[in-house]
Parts: structure tokens; sequence; C-alpha cells
């Protein structure tokens, strides 16, 4: 026993879970009950369901224990275990019990491993791409499947296997026959030669058919050679209309450069069409935009002067009443602007009239 290896035993089983409290002075001494718990503790742990006897008063029952729990480690986890010193249940029983506790701590971390990082490496670590892995996926089913007709074909043969065994023994018990082991070799050296026979006439059948591949491939040689002179002799010989050909090609080179430069000026000479169109158009929108102001203006001018108008009316026909039946000073009284009025009302546009705040208008006034 060593320190070391108490110590880890310890710390394995407390991060395994284990309920009980175990410290290094447990195992100073034979301890066989907490060996005995510790034990069933582990076998539970890896195998829920199975079933070892806790009884452990006797000795035979001490030793049927131990090696109940030998047997399964054995079988089911592979771990051999030292049966001798685990009924000792002292210092050396730890070095038995760290072997069952190290496999249950290293698939312990395993799992805390992948748990913990498969948020993060999913993507990364364990993500493959299936395309890769195609191939292998259908050779996958494909041992799949011979498998499966392998391990049907087995079943039927062992199927047969009761009867085979007894022609077989019978075959084997059978004492051999010189003269009918003869004609067995016979009937094998014959059909040997049969196939050596075949295989030197397929040898001549090849020979055969390579004389005629070579023979085939000189004439197609042949015809090779014969179109390349043919060939040759053609790019030689100048057409008789190649010379017309170049002097057309020349003349429509000459015409397309024409065509050309015509398609530019018809081009610029429309856009400068266009741009006179435009800055007429906005002359005249100029044009008609001054004559509507000038109109505006001249309405207004003549609303004013209308109002004017009215205004000294006004002032005239008072002065009026206060004259009285002067007859003198009426007959010296200028035209009043009420006939004027009038007669613009009549039709007469080319009059204007104007007047001031005094009370009649004098001949000044007055422009027709």
């Amino acid at each position: 026993m060593s320190f070391r290896d108490l110590r880890n035993f310890t710390e394995m089983m407390r991060a395994l879970g284990y309920p009980r409290l175990i410290s290094m002075e447990n195992f100073r001494t034979p301890n066989f009950p907490l060996v005995s718990e510790v034990l069933v503790w582990l076998v539970k742990r890896y195998e829920p369901q199975t079933d070892i006897p806790t009884d452990v008063d006797m000795e035979q029952d001490r030793v049927f224990f131990i090696k109940a729990v030998a047997q399964f480690m054995a079988t089911k986890a592979h771990i051999k275990l030292n049966t001798k010193k685990l009924y000792q249940a002292d210092g050396y029983a730890v070095k038995e019990l760290l072997k069952i506790t190290s496999v249950l701590y290293s698939a312990m971390r395993t799992k805390g491993m992948g748990t913990s990082e498969t948020g993060d490496e999913e993507s990364s670590k364990f993500k493959f791409d299936l395309g890769s892995k195609i191939t292998e996926l259908k050779a996958a089913r494909q041992l799949a499947s011979e498998i499966t007709s392998k391990g049907a074909s087995l079943y039927d043969l062992l199927g047969k296997e009761v009867d085979l065994r007894e022609l077989r023994t019978a075959a084997i018990a059978r004492p051999l026959e010189i003269n009918e082991t003869e004609r067995v070799m016979r009937v094998a050296i014959k059909e040997v030669l049969e196939q050596v026979q075949k295989m030197k006439d397929m040898l001549n059948n090849v020979a055969s058919d390579e004389a005629n591949l070579e023979a085939k491939i000189e004439k197609r040689k042949l015809e090779l050679e014969r179109n390349q002179k043919r060939l040759q002799t053609l790019q030689s010989v100048r057409p008789a209309f190649m010379d017309e050909y170049e002097k057309i090609e020349e003349e429509l080179q000459k015409q397309y450069s024409t065509y050309l430069e015509k398609f530019r000026n018809l081009s610029y000479l429309e856009q400068q069409l266009d741009d006179y169109h435009r800055t007429e158009q906005e002359r005249f929108e100029e044009a008609e935009n001054t004559l509507r102001l000038m109109q505006n203006k001249l309405k207004e001018e003549e609303k004013r002067l209308l109002k004017a108008g009215n205004s000294n009316e006004d002032s005239d026909m008072e002065i009026q009443d206060d004259d009285g039946s002067d007859s003198d000073v009426e007959d010296r009284r200028p035209l009043k602007p009420r006939t004027a009025r009038h007669m613009r009302m009549q039709g007469r546009t080319d009059v204007h009239v104007v007047g001031t705040m005094h009370g009649g208008m004098s001949d000044d006034e007055l422009i027709y």
C-alpha cells in the first residue's frame, strides 16, 4: 500500500459521489464491512440491475461475496481482481478497489467533458461533413447487407449441420480405395489438361487478335497520312474568288467607316436640334409668364383707377348738393365723371378716368 494510492482512491470516491466520507486511516487495519460496502456501491454504480449478495456475516458468505464481485467485474468490465487482497480488506485491497474506481472516474470525466464542451465544440470538433463520408456510408451499408446475407446463409448451414455431420462422419470413417482414388485423380488431371488447352487456345487467339489490330492500326496510319497530304494541298491552293472577296471586304470596310461617320454626325445634329427646341420652348414659356404678369398688373391698375373714380364721383355729388340752384356755376362745371363712366360701361375701353379727392374733374384729367 502507498500513500498516493490511498489518496487517489479517496479523492475518486468523493468525486464519484460516494455518500460516506472515507479517510486514509480506515484501511490501517482490516475493515471488511467498509470494503464490502464500497464493492457493492461500485458494482451498483457500474451496473444498477445486477444482483450481488450482501450478506457478509459468515466466512463462507464473505468468500462467496468476493468471488461474485470478482467474477462480475471480470465478465462485465474485463477487470481482473485479486480476491486474496480483497479478502484482506486492508491497504492492499485499496489497489484492487482502485482498478474499479479509476475506470468509473475516467468514464465520468469523459462524460463531463463531452457535456461541457458540446456547446462550444459542436460546430468545430465533433461536427463533420456528411458529403465527405458518403463513400464510407455506402461501404458500410454494403457490408451490413453482406453481413445479413452471410448470417442468413450461415444460419441455414447450421440448420443442416445435423445431417451433414452424419455424412461427414460416414465419409471420414469409410476406408480409402485405391481404384476410386486413382479414378478421381485421373478425372482431376483431365480437367486440368482441358483448362490448360483452353488457356493455350486463348493465347493463340490473343496473338491473332494482336496481329489483326496491328494491321488495322497500320491501315489507319496510312489513311491519316493521305488525309494530311490532301489537307496540305488544299491549304496551298488559293481559291479563284479570293481576290474579289478581298476587294469587296476592303470596300465594305470603307462603307462601314462612312456609315459610322454619318451616324455620328446625325446623332450630333439631332442632339443640337433637341437643345434648340428645348431653348425655344423655355423662351416661349418665359414670354407667356411675362405677358401674364403684365396682364395681372394692368388689371390691378384698372381696378385701382375704378376705385379712385368711384370715390371722386361721390365727392362731386356732395359738392353739387351744397351749391343748390346756381345755374351759372352749373353751366360752367365741366363734364362729370358719371358721363365718362357711363360711356365706359357702354363699351369704350380706350377711355381712362383720373380723378382727385377735391370734387370735380378738369378737362386735363379726362384722358381719351
